[in-house]
């Protein structure tokens, strides 16, 4: 690998002062660049543009992507480098650091080493930010490149997988919670998640009608003795996800939700909201994404789930994601429908999420006459 450039090289980009955040105001760009100050009807423009812009990541994406970059920005402003505009070479030593621990600060305090899937996603999330700046980043090149082959090669761990909630598993968990307001919410919570193989962020941001204004991830429409629609947008339009009634009025999403919403009293807005102590006010707020970790951890602890194991050990198995991973791990079907329902664009991503499979259902051994 060439050596760093021995000093910050120069470059007719704007400062970079104001490039801390989540994205570069497109206003601010424009008049760091020297130009006339644009229009009032420019400027809304731009900001409109902008929003736009914004609305391409959910909001936990933009969070991640405003946190790899103060931390790329950090380290450089440490090690004396510019972090703009991308220096390949640069970024190669920046992975180097993030991988033997010493890229937070003095390697002395014994911080512990990122692994690989944090540092691909900070290169991800770098090639995004550098993007949305107007220069982009050459993940190809061999410094970066031949950096991190380095790094899975030495490194590479097999990942830490969220325990999968299983089908008598998740009957157990809502068996746990009570007949009041915040119990039958929770109830529908669950059930909703597990059956329609949601993620927390997709759960918490439905709405109970279709709202065009609305700033969710997408609303819901019940067929009578049907089942519940779930329509989520995303960044390549919108997803429609079936979820059916269940064998048993105690174990179906429908029912659940149903009931959620009648006693509730929820005509529009977000679906799962939070209630005051009295157990009987709903609020107008949605649920944080963070209620969903909470509640599958409480009540599979509370169900035994997993009680062969130490109780410190369980806590650390659960997750919004179980619920996800307990759809595909359980659900007795063909791949490809629990594929459709996840709407993964590739099988592989699919099989990521199973926890048991029939890993041996074709036998190239046998089939060899072996």
């Amino acid at each position: 690998m060439e050596d760093p450039p021995s000093k910050p090289a120069k470059t007719d980009l704007p400062p970079v002062d104001h490039l801390d955040g989540e994205m570069p105001d497109l206003v601010d760009l424009v008049m760091d660049m020297g130009a006339a100050p644009p229009p009032a009807r420019l400027e809304a423009l731009a900001e409109t543009a902008t929003a736009y812009a914004k609305a391409a990541s959910s909001d936990n994406t933009q969070n991640a992507y405003a946190k790899d970059w103060r931390h790329f920005a950090s380290w450089c402003r440490r090690e004396g480098f510019d972090s703009l505009p991308p220096s390949s070479q640069i970024i190669g030593l920046y992975i180097s650091a993030c991988a033997t621990g010493t890229a937070a600060g003095d390697p002395k305090r014994g911080l512990s080493s990122l692994s690989v899937a944090t540092i691909e996603r900070r290169l991800s999330g770098l090639a995004w930010n550098f993007t949305q700046r107007g220069v982009p980043m050459n993940r190809s090149d061999r410094h970066i490149a031949t950096v991190l082959a380095g790094i899975r090669r030495k490194h590479a761990k097999p990942p830490r997988q969220k325990e999968a909630v299983l089908g008598d598993d998740l009957i157990a968990m809502i068996a746990t919670l009570g007949h009041d307001l915040r119990g039958l919410r929770d109830r529908a919570i669950l059930l909703l998640g597990f059956a329609g193989g949601l993620r927390r962020s997709e759960i918490v941001g439905l709405d109970v009608v279709r709202d065009d204004h609305s700033d969710g991830a997408g609303w819901i429409e019940i067929f009578p003795d049907k089942g519940v629609l779930v329509t989520l947008r995303g960044k390549t339009g919108c997803r429609e996800v079936e979820v059916g009634r269940g064998s048993s009025d105690l174990s179906c999403p429908v029912v659940a939700l149903e009931t959620w919403i009648q006693l509730g009293r929820i005509a529009r807005g977000p679906l799962f909201r939070r209630i005051f102590r009295d157990n009987k006010t709903v609020d107008v707020e949605r649920l944080s994404d963070k209620h969903v970790v909470r509640l599958v951890k409480q009540t599979a602890l509370a169900a035994g789930v997993r009680a062969d194991l130490p109780e410190g050990e369980r806590a650390l198995l659960f997750a919004g994601h179980s619920l996800r991973a307990g759809l595909a791990s359980s659900a007795d079907i063909e791949e490809r429908y629990v594929q459709k329902q996840f709407g993964h664009a590739l099988t592989e991503m699919t099989r990521k999420c199973q926890r048991r499979r029939d890993r041996f259902r074709t036998n190239l051994t046998k089939a060899t006459g072996l």
